[in-house]
């Protein structure tokens, strides 16, 4: 019987340990996710990506609306560019090859609230 009870207390652990898990994501860019939390729920959903681009990993947030331009993200939350959105729907101008050159596409979260 107590072998049954520590496997027991051993899987409640383990579940515990990693089923609570921190995020590996930079804490820039959680702290910003954390953020879009607390928004309400945007139309489309909200996501972010990650993509590797100019040899470095990046994180990307779509536009949600109209003229709000996207906006990419280094791994400290620094503002990179805005490959779209904006008035002309181009965004800055700061990365005009970054959706022909990114690669290594992942969804790192959507809302899905």
């Amino acid at each position: 019987m107590s072998l049954i009870k520590t496997t027991g207390t051993l899987l409640i652990a383990a579940f515990l340990f990693f089923g609570c898990s921190k995020s590996h994501l930079p804490t820039a860019i959680d702290k910003k996710i954390e953020t879009l939390k607390k928004e309400p729920k945007w139309n489309p959903p909200a996501k972010v990506y990650s993509y590797t681009y100019n040899g470095q990993t990046v994180y990307y947030f779509p536009s949600h609306c109209c003229d709000i331009p996207g906006e990419v993200l280094d791994e400290k939350g620094n503002h990179i560019c805005s490959p779209d959105g904006g008035i002309t729907g181009n965004g800055d101008g700061k990365c005009t090859d970054f959706f022909t050159t990114r690669t290594n596409e992942k969804l790192i979260w959507e809302d899905k609230r």
